[in-house]
């Protein structure tokens, strides 16, 4: 048999002993992606039916994502966090976990927090003439904020908060920026624009309908109410 063939058999036989807790370490890890596809499923369904704690252990986060109710994210032997896998997503207490999650992954880009005009404001990419993005008053009253003005930070961004269409540039005050795209991805569903801003490399998850080629100027607006901020030092969340 082949070794996807016996990860089946040997889960088959772990299922008809009625067990208290299943231990899966890495289950679908020989079968091809369609396969992997309908396991996942096929788990689920199982999961939902037998009523049985799964313990699951995967390097892979859609299987994660997809299939665990609550997520422990583990780098060298520490448990990093302990959430639900949307909690996982839009709160991540590092940027270990916030690049582990998602993808493409998440956009970090080196930036300072400076106070302007009695706005907190992140500002990266050419020092003379750098791109700024004015934090909405939710982040700007996050507790302790005020101890990183001045400071390094690491800001992050995922791709699909970036945006190309009108409507988004139309109605963004801050966040706006300009950009060359360096390559293209075709998704089918979706496009993935690799670009270089100012020096900064990002990654956008964009809609079909964009048309931008390689080598083109765009601008771009970065959802500010989407953003995460991190210590630049301990690589914890700010928020």
């Amino acid at each position: 048999m082949s070794g996807g063939q016996r990860q089946r058999v040997a889960l088959g036989r772990a299922i008809v002993r009625n067990p208290q807790v299943f231990l899966l370490d890495e289950p679908l890890s020989n079968l091809d992606a369609k396969l992997r596809a309908q396991m996942r499923t096929e788990l689920n369904k199982l999961h939902k039916r037998l009523g049985t704690t799964f313990i699951y252990v995967t390097h892979d986060q859609v299987e994660a994502m997809t299939m665990g109710d609550r997520i422990v994210v583990m780098k060298d032997g520490f448990i990093q966090q302990v959430d639900t896998p949307q909690n996982l997503y839009d709160s991540p207490v590092n940027v270990f976990v916030a690049g582990f999650i998602g993808s493409p992954q998440m956009n970090f880009i080196d930036a300072k927090l400076v106070s302007k005009e009695g706005k907190l404001v992140v500002e990266y990419g050419d020092a003379e003439k750098p791109f700024t993005v004015e934090l909405p008053d939710s982040k700007a009253k996050v507790p302790g904020i005020e101890e990183y003005v001045g400071k390094e930070v690491t800001l992050g961004v995922r791709p699909e908060d970036l945006h190309t269409e009108e409507i988004f540039l139309g109605a963004a005050t801050t966040g706006l920026f300009e950009c060359k795209v360096d390559v293209t991805e075709m998704m089918g569903a979706e496009t993935h624009l690799y670009l270089d801003c100012a020096g900064t490399t990002l990654t956008a998850r964009v809609s079909t309908r964009v048309t931008a080629q390689v080598g083109e100027q765009i601008k771009m607006a970065m959802d500010v109410n989407k953003i995460h901020l991190f210590d630049k030092e301990t690589e914890r969340a700010i928020f």
